[in-house]
């Protein structure tokens, strides 16, 4: 095996990117990457009636959006049945694999009659050790030959020394009647082609484990590294599903959540650091283990995620989060910006971005920059303007005309025209923002001014000013 550390994800295009399947893709992601390996991608499209190429595109738009790149063309597994089926045919040659005559009504009857009579119902074919010249010009199977004594000891870097007695394991299925590979070979032959060294997936895929062993062992193939991870449940302790919301990672975009925010989030879910809750995809990279992988079911925590996530908005680079926003209007089937809201909006965004926690809330904060005059204010801001004359709107501008553009002058200006007026500037702060934005909860009055410029912002307050004085 490679000394180059080799993961693989491995989706069935049958649907959406389930976040539990998003988690196992970046636990493989950072394995590989902080370690200077490999990631690749493998799509199990062998199920031909449920795959769809628009379940492929939504998977690779999925590991887009989270920034999870891969390494080469993903492979389609259903292209190399071909191959799967050469090493079937290898296994029957080297007397490792048998044709298997017994159909399915004789299986179905020795079930019957081994429940009937309290037996084991693992099927054992009469044809394993047959003599070849006793085979009929029939229908038939090929089958490995499963070892039928000892055990079978699956090394898990994440559950521990799994035993499996082989006297519990059937002789499994390679090839069907109609000369197609099934699933776990299929598995097999793709990783060991691939060159994978360590297979990190969900821990339903464990006892698989022991049945695909028994191909490594027969092809004399190496090992890999298992790690076998536990699944993610509800808030409720149950295995998640719709009723906890959402479940497929590109309606985490549309909601409106950064990708950075998400990755960190999946990384703690069911994996630690010390106490370390936020931390960078560099500082992810370097600390991830198998060994900091826990063996109990991790609870999805919305509140934990919104909590993360504005942690990362709050530390994210202007333009990257920019161009981050202008994908979520896409994802989330919203009007685009137009060049001059974006530009607007990443002026703005060294004031909007630390207590949001959400895309839709950084864009609440940021309509007043957003928004076109006239701005029309809402129920509150209307209240808001109706407390103060338009002489006093009127009278402030010719003040700001002058001011030089720069917060200090800005707040001098504006307590300076508070106080000749007999108040104080507080006091003034809500007109303000109603005549600036069109509503009440934004960001300062100074910030606005700043990111909206000198002539808006006086065409603002004159328009606001026409208002009052028209009421």
């Amino acid at each position: 095996m490679s000394d180059q550390v080799v993961t693989r994800f491995a989706p069935s295009p049958t649907g959406f990117l389930h976040i539990g399947g998003a988690r196992t893709a970046l636990f493989n992601w950072l394995y590989a990457r902080g370690r200077g390996g490999k990631f690749l991608l493998r799509i199990e499209d062998t199920d031909r009636e449920r795959s769809t190429p628009e379940a492929t595109a939504a998977i690779l738009q999925g590991l887009s959006w989270l920034g999870l790149d891969w390494d080469g063309e993903p492979i389609s597994q259903f292209a190399r049945a071909d191959r799967h089926a050469e090493v079937a045919q290898q296994l029957l040659a080297e007397g490792k694999a048998y044709k298997c005559f017994s159909t399915q009504e004789e299986i179905a009857a020795f079930r019957d009659a081994a429940r009937a009579e309290g037996k084991s119902t693992l099927f054992r074919s009469p044809w394993r050790d047959a003599d070849p010249a006793t085979h009929p010009e029939a229908p038939h199977v090929i089958r490995i030959k499963a070892p039928q004594e000892g055990t079978t000891v699956i090394h898990d870097r994440v559950q521990g020394e799994v035993t499996i007695r082989n006297d519990q394991l059937d002789d499994m299925v390679l090839l069907r009647s109609d000369g197609s590979p099934v699933y776990m070979l299929a598995v097999v032959v793709d990783d060991h082609d691939m060159g994978v060294t360590h297979v990190i997936r969900g821990d339903d895929h464990l006892n698989n484990a022991a049945r695909q062993m028994t191909i490594y062992q027969a092809m004399g193939w190496p090992v890999p590294v298992w790690a076998h991870i536990p699944l993610i449940h509800g808030p409720d302790g149950k295995k998640l599903s719709k009723r906890h919301g959402a479940l497929g990672a590109q309606e985490y975009q549309a909601m409106g959540y950064p990708a950075a925010g998400m990755r960190n989030y999946l990384a703690r879910l069911g994996w630690s650091h010390g106490d370390d809750e936020f931390f960078t995809d560099e500082q992810a990279k370097a600390w991830f283990d198998l060994d900091g992988i826990g063996k109990s079911p991790a609870r999805f925590d919305l509140k934990k995620l919104e909590n993360l996530c504005g942690q990362h908005i709050a530390v994210s680079d202007d333009a990257a989060l920019r161009r981050e926003i202008e994908a979520y209007l896409v994802a989330a089937d919203h009007a685009a910006m137009t060049i001059s809201q974006a530009d607007a909006l990443e002026r703005a965004m060294y004031c909007l971005k630390d207590r949001a926690r959400t895309f839709p809330e950084l864009l609440e904060k940021a309509q007043f920059a957003l928004a076109s005059r006239p701005v029309e204010p809402d129920q509150k801001a209307a209240k808001a303007l109706a407390t103060v004359s338009d002489g006093i709107l009127s009278e402030l501008t010719p003040q700001l005309q002058n001011a030089s553009w720069t917060r200090d002058e800005l707040e001098a200006t504006l307590d300076a025209f508070a106080e000749a007026r007999g108040t104080k500037f507080g006091k003034m702060a809500g007109p303000l923002r109603a005549a600036l934005a069109g509503r009440m909860v934004t960001p300062s009055v100074f910030d606005m001014m700043l990111v909206l410029g000198r002539e808006e912002t006086l065409a603002r307050l004159e328009d606001a000013a026409g208002r009052v004085g028209s009421n």
